[in-house]
Parts: C-alpha cells; structure tokens; sequence
C-alpha cells in the first residue's frame, strides 16, 4: 500500500474516531455521562454496535478518549489565557487562568464532569489520557512558584498544601455552579461570579508577609 492510501486510511480512521466521540458527547449530554451505551452510539452513526469495537474496544476506552481529550482542551484553554494576559501582574495571570478554566468547564459540561467528577462507575483514565491533566497541574506549579519569586504570594502557595487547597476552592466553586445553575455564565452564575472573591481569600491566607509580626 502506497504512503498517500496509508494516511487517506489513517484520516479516514481519525475522523470516525472524532465522530464517535462526538456523538458520545451529545448522547450524555442527554443522558448523563453515566448513561452512555455503545448500541445508542451505534445507533445515531448507523452502524452496526460490533463495527466500534474496530476503534474503541469498550465503553470505558471511549471514556478514556474523552478524558484525554477534555484534558487537552481545558490545558491549552489556561495556557492560551494565561499567555494573551496583557499583564505581567502573576496574580492577574493567574485569575486569567482560572476564569478559562470556569469558562471552559461550563461551556463543555460534560468533559468537566468526567474530568473532575466522579461519575462514572469502575472508570479510571489510563496514563495516557491522565498525563496532559498533569501537565496542567504542573502548569499551576509552574504560575504559582513564579508568583512567588514576584514577591506577591508567600513560598507556602506553591507547597503542596497550597496547591491543594487552590485546587480544591476554584474545583469547589464550578462545581456548585455546575450543580445548581448549569445554564447561567460565568459572568452572572450565583457561585462563579465569586471565583475572584474566592482567589483572594486564597491569596490572603498565602500573602508575603505570612508569619511575620
């Protein structure tokens, strides 16, 4: 087989991978994630249910696709808002970060949901799929030790008790958005217009001066 009919086999490969997970995607969105069946993907494809086993060998390789794949979008969403920040202020960096994140998660409810929930019964994403959520929280590393060298936040913000606790606020705050007004903005949802609100309790519990009288 010549290289020009491999890669037509190969995008033609691809792009049935991108459909199936597509219509993974709108199906739960339906649903719910939890819900999602092979046959009812088959189904909305026109397909014969033992013809996606040719792509994805189970139910739980397409949640791991897709967990791969929210991954990667939502780190290149905080990487790109964090790059385009017309700033050098790190605090106002990373408040940029965070808002793509919300932003993200509410606009692609169900990638958050398999991305920060757990939603899904005996699903765990293989190394492959969890490495580029790794790669962004090594990002958040990265942001936070560098606002630190700033001089705006005390070295505890980026130990792994600071990292943690940033985590586990700005997770908190979309998820309670997400739980309770999943079609409002960012901008005016009851819990993610106090994403700053909430990033400067964090950032006073971290201020420079932490410890000192």
């Amino acid at each position: 087989m010549s290289t020009a009919a491999t890669d037509r086999r190969s995008r033609r490969r691809q792009q049935t991978i991108d459909e199936i997970l597509e219509v993974a995607i709108e199906l739960m969105e339906v649903e719910g994630v939890a819900a999602l069946s092979l046959s009812a993907i088959a189904r909305q494809l026109g397909m014969q249910p033992p013809s996606l086993y040719q792509y994805f060998p189970s139910k739980m390789a397409i949640y791991d696709a897709l967990f791969q794949r929210g991954a990667e979008l939502v780190r290149d969403a905080q990487r790109k808002a964090r790059a385009e920040a017309d700033t050098t202020d790190q605090l106002a960096i990373g408040l940029a970060g965070v808002n793509a994140l919300s932003r993200w998660s509410l606009q692609n409810r169900v990638y958050a949901q398999i991305l920060f929930w757990r939603t899904i019964p005996g699903f765990a994403p293989s190394p492959e799929a969890f490495a580029p959520a790794q790669e962004m929280l090594q990002d958040l590393r990265d942001h936070l030790a560098a606002t630190v060298a700033a001089g705006q936040l005390h070295p505890d913000a980026a130990s792994e008790e600071g990292i943690a606790l940033f985590t586990a606020i700005t997770a908190g705050v979309m998820s309670q958005q997400l739980a309770n007004e999943p079609d409002a903005s960012y901008e005016e949802g009851r819990f993610s217009r106090l994403m700053p609100v909430v990033l400067e309790m964090y950032y006073q519990r971290y201020k420079p001066t932490r410890g000192k009288r």
